[in-house]
């Protein structure tokens, strides 16, 4: 038991918030650096650097043969990265996807996943291989280039970090989230990259804004269209952190007789088109966007969606800068340079630091390289001087390999051989001897030492070295060039303003409607404008009849007033149409309580409106601002307890006075500069009552005099011109209408 006790690391006190902290340090500083950051080096994170190290021990070269993603994934958690096979399976996937990666660094063969959105197959049934550019970002590691380092168990070895020229950190771009950082780098054209580059190599004090020659942005492998400025492009890759606005790629097709459709060529990158189609589907659905008709996928390997407008009528533009403002055909690309350096530690870099930094680790790969090959070339040489010492006394050395018990140490001694040489001449075949031809031999190792000379001025020259990696980059910019179908741009950089928010009114076709709201509450929109001089000849049901009626157009607002005070608003374009009796307008708004209809009209731009309670409080306020937003309305008026909203006027634009009636049938005048405007309120005393309440209420110009209606068929009106009796203070008592006023206390019978 002692023994066992023995074993086990002794307790420790420690504080639990220096204890938790101090572990937590641990994991953060693990995910930052060994998993989620990718180095700057090669634009690589450890699990995808041992995916292609594991397929280049499987010898899947671009020109070999498929072989079972399983068999790679296993390969990888067990002697590499000992973590989940799905997530593992899940960024080898990436690797292959052509709309994920802009130079795909793994050839699939199989379901791979696709543009909708939709996973891979299982990897026990996809296939996979490497690709070329893989081979080049891979290039090298058997020659000294880069630092090995052992495997999480010791057994195996894998490389710190890829050599090859191929620049995939910005070429492909990455992504990750690590503790308290993240990174997000957009693909861009190698092409581009090697241009910068170049430029760099010659001129390594450069301007960053230099850079903006060569590199217009990011290309990524689903193209569509940048519409950032130039300036704001180069401000996120001087500082690298910023964002891209990036559309889809559209134009419009002709379907004849003025009709058109607007088709979708290329969607934003890392967009699922699945979920793009049903974005703009839900907009049709919802009746948010009045003047799209229809959406269709006709895609197959290109992506096609047809976008179809209501009428032909509508701008192609205006529909478009919609769709972008409230769909994901315009989106956001992050810009987040937060990388690895050489030594391991996380960075935000600008576009001139980044590159700079892979063309510092190119130069060493270079160096590394040439003392790799001159030190091959040395061993190579002295084994040539040895083989050409036994090429000279062949008869001699086959004498002592015959005779002697240690030929070894003889031809060391005889022939001043070293360890190596006697040993290689030993290991010889008797089919080789044949081969021993002084010339070759001499040919070969004048070759070889001319061959150092020259590395050796490459070593010690950084002209030279300059002059040479250029070269390389030259050679891998043809086989990536702008020529080429995978070099060439896909991205459009071509800047426009943000889009605008279009209003309602001018996505809707004007059209002329007669609203109709009968006695129940039933509602409807009828085409044109009809006659009003007869409402009861239009269609109700039984029991039913005429309440409110108005002509108005489709792009109007409908303000509907309760009786509570609250105001209500409809859309006239979503009315139910005229053939039928119509829907009730409580399906449309939650009207509150058991609050009544008070008025039904158009909200006019500009238009003031007058509100009157029954207890005679009122006061003025916009028509604009008793627009709601939501079913539930917009409280206007605060009816006092008892009380409730009868008077919704209109105030014409040259009526300066307002005439109040009482049920008391007396009637008062007063200056209409003595309402207030209010956005909400009681308002202020019209008329005082002793015993009832207001009945009605109108605004008027002074000077035209106060006209009502008499009444019966013959729409007979009488204007009392002379109304200084009735002229007084607001909030007065008032005094007995003019002689033939209506007996119903209605200006407007």
């Amino acid at each position: 038991m002692s023994d066992t006790l023995n074993d086990i690391d002794p307790i420790e006190d420690t504080p639990f918030d220096k204890a938790l902290s101090q572990r937590y340090l641990v994991y953060a500083l693990s995910t930052i650096t060994a998993r989620s950051l990718p180095d700057v080096r090669d634009g690589l994170k450890p699990v995808h650097r041992r995916l292609l190290w594991a397929m280049r021990l499987l010898r899947l070269d671009p020109a070999a043969g498929y072989k079972k993603c399983a068999r790679v994934v296993g390969d990888v958690i067990g002697k590499y990265h000992p973590h989940g096979d799905q997530s593992v399976y899940d960024a080898m996937v990436r690797l292959a996807q052509t709309f994920s990666l802009r130079y795909p660094l793994v050839d699939g063969q199989g379901n791979f996943g696709n543009v909708d959105g939709d996973n891979a197959a299982a990897m026990r049934y996809t296939e996979a291989r490497l690709t070329q550019a893989a081979n080049d970002l891979m290039a090298g590691l058997d020659e000294g280039t880069v630092d090995f380092r052992p495997t999480y168990n010791g057994e195996e070895e894998e490389p710190e970090v890829f050599p090859g020229l191929f620049p995939n950190l910005l070429a492909n771009g990455a992504s990750g989230i690590a503790v308290g950082m993240a990174t997000s780098i957009p693909p861009h054209n190698l092409a581009e990259i090697v241009d910068a580059a170049v430029h760099l190599i010659d001129n390594p004090q450069a301007e960053p804004s230099a850079l903006m020659d060569f590199v217009s942005g990011p290309d990524f492998p689903t193209g569509g269209v940048i519409v950032d400025s130039a300036e704001a492009i180069a401000l996120a890759y001087r500082t690298g952190r910023g964002s891209f606005r990036v559309r889809a790629r559209w134009a419009t097709e002709d379907q004849g007789r003025g009709t058109w459709t607007a088709v979708i060529s290329e969607i934003p990158f890392q967009v699922p088109k699945s979920k793009l189609i049903e974005q703009i589907a839900t907009l049709i659905s919802d009746k948010k966007l009045p003047i799209l008709a229809d959406v269709r996928d006709e895609s197959d390997e290109q992506i096609r969606i047809v976008i179809e407008p209501r009428s032909r009528t509508v701008d192609p533009q205006m529909l478009m800068e919609s769709l972008f403002r409230l769909t994901d055909l315009e989106v956001k690309i992050p810009l987040n340079m937060n990388v690895l350096d050489a030594h391991h530690t996380p960075r935000v870099m600008g576009l001139k630091e980044v590159i700079s930094s892979w063309l510092a680790h190119q130069f060493e790969v270079l160096v590394r390289r040439s003392q790799h090959r001159i030190a091959k070339i040395e061993d190579r040489v002295e084994l040539l001087v040895g083989y050409l010492a036994a090429y000279l006394n062949l008869d001699r050395v086959i004498q002592i390999i015959r005779e002697e018990d240690d030929p070894k140490a003889v031809m060391m001694a005889e022939f001043a051989l070293t360890d190596r040489q006697a040993e290689a001449i030993l290991n010889m075949r008797l089919r080789s001897l044949r081969k021993l031809e002084e010339m070759q031999i001499r040919g070969e190792r004048e070759t070889l030492e001319k061959e150092r000379d020259q590395l050796l001025k490459l070593v010690g020259s950084p002209a030279l070295q300059r002059k040479r990696l250029q070269k390389d980059l030259a050679a891998l910019r043809a086989r990536y060039g702008p020529e080429t179908e995978l070099g060439r741009r896909r991205t459009l950089i071509e800047e426009a303003a943000p889009a605008r928010e279009i209003p309602l009114e001018a996505m809707i076709e004007r059209e002329p409607i007669t609203v109709i709201m009968s006695q129940r509450g039933w509602i409807r929109a009828m085409k044109g404008h009809v006659d009003l001089s007869n409402p009861e000849a239009m269609k109700f049901k039984e029991g039913d009849g005429p309440r409110f009626f108005f002509h108005a157009q489709t792009t109007d607002k409908i303000l509907l007033a309760s009786t509570t005070g609250r105001f209500y608003t409809l859309g006239a374009d979503k009315l139910p149409g005229g053939r039928g009796f119509g829907e009730p307008v409580r399906l449309m708004i939650d009207i509150e309580g058991e609050g009544d209809i008070a008025a039904l009209r158009p909200a006019a731009s500009g238009e003031k409106l007058m509100l009157a309670t029954s207890d005679g409080r009122g006061f003025l306020t916009s028509a604009a601002g008793a627009i709601a937003e939501t079913r539930k309305g917009k409280q206007i008026v605060n009816v006092r307890t008892g009380a409730k909203l009868v008077i919704v006027q209109p105030v014409g634009t040259e009526d300066d006075y307002v005439a109040v009636v009482g049920e008391n049938r007396k009637m008062i005048v007063f200056p209409i500069g003595e309402l207030p405007e209010m956005g909400r309120g009681q308002g202020v005393q019209l008329q005082r009552y002793r015993d009832g309440g207001l009945s009605d209420a109108k605004t008027f110009r002074f000077a035209d005099g106060l006209s009502w209606g008499m009444g019966g068929s013959t729409g007979r009106i009488r204007t009392e011109t002379d109304l200084s009796p009735w002229r007084t203070a607001r909030g007065a008592g008032g005094r007995m209408p003019p002689v033939g006023f209506p007996r119903d206390n209605k200006f407007q019978s």
